[in-house]
């Protein structure tokens, strides 16, 4: 185990490196903390998703926990369509079919923790 794995460590927001994520329209993603960091379990990312912004159904091969943090999005779960704002929380079992679609105004954002390690994220048509 390196020496950064078991060290606290504290980041700043200005720290923090947002991408876009490949198969979406308008969402990025930044990681706040995660294996990189020196968190071996648990990784917890800040998702932003913007006006009009969409992620196309997919599974991942991992669990994923969510807070929202502001905003009002559509998220897909299996067949059923949830609108969801701050302070709703989300569990999405691993291989469950799930998107997202903002059609309002205003960006939305939210926290994700997973499980550190490989995720394969899988398109479904």
């Amino acid at each position: 185990m390196s020496e950064q794995a078991s060290t606290p460590q504290i980041r700043r927001v200005e720290d923090i490196e947002y991408k876009s994520v490949g198969a979406a329209d308008g969402m990025e993603k930044g990681v706040l903390v995660g294996e990189e960091h020196g968190a071996p379990n648990l990784a917890i990312r800040r998702f932003t998703l913007a006006p009009g912004g969409s992620v196309p159904r997919h599974t991942n091969e991992i669990e994923h926990e969510q807070y929202v943090l502001e905003g009002e999005y559509v998220v897909g779960i299996d067949d059923t369509e949830y609108t969801v704002s701050a302070g709703d929380t989300l569990h999405i079992p691993a291989g469950v079919v799930h998107w997202y679609r903002n059609e309002g105004d205003e960006q939305g954002a939210f926290l994700c923790a997973v499980p550190t390690g490989d995720d394969e994220i899988k398109l479904v048509e």
